[in-house]
């Protein structure tokens, strides 16, 4: 199969975890055998086009027989969506979504009517083989302070991963680990960088340390865990949004304590991945990898192995929009 797929890497340098969130996709489907092409244009005859976010209009994929909306961002492109804002939803004929609780009881999501199949974030395993060196002996993550703007429908506010770490903002003094943000914030958002600060939380430049697919890498694989902090839009909508992100610490052996969105319901927690609902909870999660990191590290990437090898998850997904 001839597999045209649309995103962020073809179009942003300097962003390491945007290019590998889109990578994995590429790089997965030529493991299963298909000639893949990652572009923004639609040059040449292609059988299936995975168009995340809709970034090609649906004009320009009309020939493609199977066209395939890939959301990576769910909860806030179908809120997007129902407020007037064209998503370019039309002219796909399947609709796939990290968000595995969209169209499913608990989750308050809209659909506009469509049948969104959830998928889990692949991760190539055999680009990410378990870390040895632990350059930075901290919990870590790669973020941005605020993505974009926050909604608010029906007198409730999604939120942007501010309103998280808000929440948060004691953790660091209440267990003997080291906290790195690798987090873009804006200047002006003096206030909280200086709470930040004050609590403990170390703040570095993502575009130093995370700019190349490489570096990134290197500063997943060099941590001691993932802290991960979600975007507040993602819990509130309970839309079970897993990180692509957290996919490649599992699979570099590194735990992850995550806020929970709904994804405790698909993968395994309590044993390498832990979901938390609020401080107390991560607190809880950290003592316990602290008790037996090694063992923890194992049970990292066996679930990687087990829901994020890319073989599986892309043949899956295949699977259901070709069917």
């Amino acid at each position: 199969m001839r597999i045209l797929v649309a995103g962020m890497a073809a179009h942003m340098p300097g962003h390491g975890g945007a290019d590998w969130a889109i990578q994995q996709y590429v790089l997965g489907l030529r493991r299963l055998g298909h000639d893949v092409v990652l572009s923004l244009d639609v040059e040449g005859p292609f059988d299936a086009v995975l168009n995340t976010s809709g970034m090609l209009a649906p004009g320009s994929i009309a020939p493609i027989p199977i066209r395939v909306y890939l959301d990576l961002d769910p909860a806030f492109n179908q809120l997007w969506h129902e407020g007037g804002i064209d998503r370019r939803f039309e002219g796909h004929t399947h609709f796939v979504t990290v968000g595995l609780g969209i169209g499913r009881a608990g989750c308050d999501v809209p659909t506009d009517g469509r049948d969104w199949i959830g998928t889990l974030p692949p991760v190539v395993l055999a680009e990410w083989h378990p870390a040895h060196d632990m350059e930075l002996d901290a919990m870590t993550t790669v973020a941005n302070f605020r993505g974009y703007g926050s909604i608010n429908r029906g007198g409730v506010h999604y939120g942007q991963k501010v309103h998280s770490l808000r929440e948060l903002m004691n953790l660091p003094q209440r267990v003997p680990e080291r906290f790195v943000l690798a987090m873009r914030i804006h200047p002006d958002e003096s206030a909280d960088r200086a709470a930040l600060a004050k609590h403990g939380w170390e703040v570095t430049d993502p575009h130093v340390v995370a700019s190349t697919p490489d570096a990134y890498r290197k500063f997943v694989q060099g941590s001691r865990a993932e802290i991960a902090i979600t975007k507040k839009g993602y819990v509130t909508s309970a839309c079970a949004w897993f990180s692509d992100r957290s996919a490649c610490y599992l699979a570099s052996g590194r735990p992850v304590v995550a806020q929970d969105t709904g994804f405790s319901k698909y993968v395994p927690t309590g044993d390498g991945l832990f979901a938390f609902a609020d401080e107390d909870g991560a607190v809880a999660a950290i003592e316990e990898i602290r008790s037996d990191y090694a063992r923890h590290s194992r049970a990292a990437r066996s679930i990687a192995e087990e829901y994020f090898d890319s073989d599986r998850v892309l043949a899956r997904l295949l699977e259901r929009v070709s069917a």
